[in-house]
């Protein structure tokens, strides 16, 4: 079998209920987002594997964003594996996990180190995936677990991204402005 099969030449895709829906639906644009994001995430592993805690949580969010995109994918709500209240409970409980370990004092500037950056982008694509599930949102009804659990990964990208540079000891913290044009 192969993966090419010309049915998306039109401009359609399937759902998983087989129904055909253009590429450009809001539904599209959000799992297909959090599929860029799971690319994303693969990347980052790459330069988090020193943090065996990190690492792991990286890959709980992939097996995760495939049920969460599973579930954007079945507008009928068929879907047999979604997204529950206890798994928004887990991330949340992890977010706090990490930020008891940090005492961050201000805004932060990312990137003071390549893992960190990283797992920033990943934060910034989780952000978009997010406006893109609310835009969904606005027309359709979308899980208020999914919803929940889409707002907290850029959160956990955040801390994750913070607590990789205060471990190495790289945290830089935004200074005074700078002085602007007159």
């Amino acid at each position: 079998m192969s993966i090419t099969t010309k049915g998306g030449d039109k401009g359609q895709t399937s759902l998983y209920t087989g129904d055909r829906i253009s590429k450009s639906d809001p539904r599209v644009e959000a799992y297909g987002t959090l599929d860029e994001l799971d690319a994303f995430i693969g990347e980052a592993k790459h330069h988090v594997h020193e943090d065996a805690g990190v690492y792991k949580q990286l890959i709980d969010i992939q097996n995760r964003l495939y049920r969460v995109m599973g579930e954007l994918a079945t507008p009928d709500g068929s879907y047999p594996m979604p997204l529950c209240e206890s798994e928004v409970e887990e991330i949340t409980a992890c977010i706090h996990h990490y930020e008891e370990k940090l005492n961050l004092k201000g805004f932060v500037i990312p990137g003071a180190c390549l893992a960190s950056a990283r797992l920033d982008i990943c934060r910034t694509v989780a952000r978009r995936a997010e406006r893109r599930l609310t835009a969904l949102a606005m027309t359709t009804e979308v899980s208020p677990f999914l919803q929940k659990y889409v707002n907290r990964l850029s959160d956990l990208f955040y801390i994750l991204a913070r607590h990789i540079e205060d471990e190495k000891g790289v945290l830089t913290y935004k200074t005074k402005p700078l002085k602007g044009c007159e």
